[in-house]
């Protein structure tokens, strides 16, 4: 793993989680999300020590953790440094508790805390809102880009390399994961048009293994609107009868063969919850209670 050059000052740490790395004139760096602990975080160090550059500036795309996770790391090691993500990302990234407790809907076990980062929250230091910002002489554009969480947004250097963090997955990941991890669908479509007018040459997400020209992140945007309208497919489709959320996600892992494990059903319900509300709002399906369950249905 080493930090590699992009375009100009644009470069990034190709890896789990992609980390991309602006460099200054002056040899400090701003880094583009911190990965997801202080082992990553010690490696990115390293990496950027061989390359004689020093961190100075942190900017988090969004609050899931395989993206702050080597904040506390950087902090402690770098004071002076300042950490940069949206308003909505910080109020979760400065506290811990909030994101596994509404992923899982009340107190989430320990299990479930541990899988999601520990108990340690970050520190925020600048909030970010849509457009231009300045940071050590050089500008950026920041760009809302919610969906796949909330507070999500992206950055674009000056060489016109834009950092989308999960706004779009690979088709590897599509593959693996089959139903994507979403807050919001009604955003996430609104972002699949944004990405598709932003005027960058390049793009670079969280979790891909290349780097997807102007011309190819249309088709990504193309497959990632096919993967969710798929999924919203298919919940229609199940819901002709009648069926609580429990079965509905039980018959969507058994029919799209996924296997996860505790984590991983956690987001998966997360997720559904959230298409059940946006195909409530959009396609007429309703609820009814009924011998204590929940049960959802098209008209």
């Amino acid at each position: 793993m080493k930090i590699t050059k992009i375009s100009g000052n644009t470069h990034f740490i190709p890896g789990p989680t992609n980390v991309g790395v602006f460099v200054f004139k002056d040899k400090y760096t701003l880094l583009i999300d911190s990965g997801d602990s202080n082992q990553d975080a010690r490696l990115y160090e390293r990496i950027l020590s061989e390359a004689d550059l020093n961190v100075k500036y942190v900017f988090n795309t969004h609050e899931h953790h395989d993206h702050w996770g080597g904040n506390n790391y950087l902090q402690e090691h770098y004071p002076g440094s300042v950490f940069y993500a949206s308003e909505t990302s910080a109020l979760f990234i400065e506290n811990f508790q909030m994101y596994p407790l509404a992923i899982y809907g009340g107190l989430p076990p320990a299990t479930l805390v541990r899988s999601m980062g520990g108990s340690r929250s970050g520190r925020i230091d600048q909030r970010l809102r849509p457009g231009t910002i300045r940071v050590n002489d050089e500008k950026f554009d920041i760009i809302p880009l919610s969906g796949h969480s909330l507070g999500q947004i992206g950055i674009a250097t000056r060489e016109k390399v834009c950092f989308l963090g999960d706004a779009l997955f690979s088709p590897e990941i599509l593959d693996k994961y089959g139903f994507p991890f979403i807050s919001d669908v009604a955003a996430q479509y609104r972002t699949f048009n944004a990405i598709l007018d932003l005027p960058y040459d390049l793009f670079v997400l969280g979790h891909a293994e290349r780097i997807y020209s102007n011309g190819q992140i249309q088709d990504l945007v193309d497959l990632n609107r096919f993967r969710l309208d798929h999924c919203m497919e298919l919940l229609l489709d199940l819901l002709q009868q009648p069926k609580s959320r429990e079965e509905l996600l039980e018959e969507v892992i058994i029919l799209e063969e996924l296997r996860p494990d505790f984590h991983e059903y956690c987001l998966l319900n997360s997720t559904l919850g959230g298409m059940l509300s946006y195909l409530m709002n959009t396609s007429g399906l309703e609820l009814q209670l009924e011998n204590g369950r929940v049960y959802y249905y098209q008209k």
